[in-house]
């Protein structure tokens, strides 16, 4: 019967570590995979293949502060482009944060996708001529992280099981140190 008291509890940990994936699957799917937001600059854009022309329209862009909740009540932009791909842009935006909503002419939403504009910096005199170090394109993205790029099922699968397997490791590590002349 002692044997059945750390298999019971290793269980829930188990079965909370099954569902993560599952939960993790589940949350990349509402934000919308049609739409592609950068900004450079004061210049926000958006980028999709989700549209199709109706009535000579591809559908309208809208940019919506923090404040604004209603496709309404942000700057409407309206969609260029071809079959291949549609886009819209502002210029001019104001540092903070803002949420892009795209609209396609049959009334189906693109995506939605927050975004980050910040201010531009300001230029200083260099003491030096070394060159600075640049990013590398893959490097670590700051600010929202996850939330700008849409990872597929395959990323978060196995970033689930990743986290599982440590939160087990981590379980398995401390049950057997509580217990010093066990080996």
């Amino acid at each position: 019967m002692r044997i059945s008291s750390p298999l019971l509890r290793s269980g829930a940990t188990v079965a909370a570590v099954a569902a993560l994936p599952v939960v993790l699957v589940k949350g990349p799917a509402l934000a919308g995979p049609g739409i592609s937001v950068s900004t450079t600059g004061t210049t926000v854009s958006v980028t999709t293949t989700a549209c199709a022309q109706l009535n000579g329209s591809w559908g309208t862009a809208s940019l919506l502060t923090s404040s604004q909740r209603d496709f309404a009540q942000g700057r409407q932009v309206a969609l260029s482009g071809s079959g291949s791909g549609q886009s819209a842009a502002w210029s001019g935006i104001s540092p903070g944060t803002y949420t892009v909503i795209v609209m396609c002419s049959n009334n189906s939403t693109a995506g939605t996708q927050t975004v980050i504009v910040s201010s531009a910096p300001s230029p200083s005199p260099s003491r030096s001529a070394a060159p600075s170090p640049s990013a590398s394109p893959g490097g670590v993205m700051g600010g929202l992280g996850g939330a700008v790029q849409d990872y597929g099922t395959a990323t978060l699968v196995a970033g689930g099981a990743l986290v599982g397997t440590g939160a087990i490791a981590a379980a398995w590590f401390l049950r057997r140190r509580s217990k010093p002349y066990r080996f």
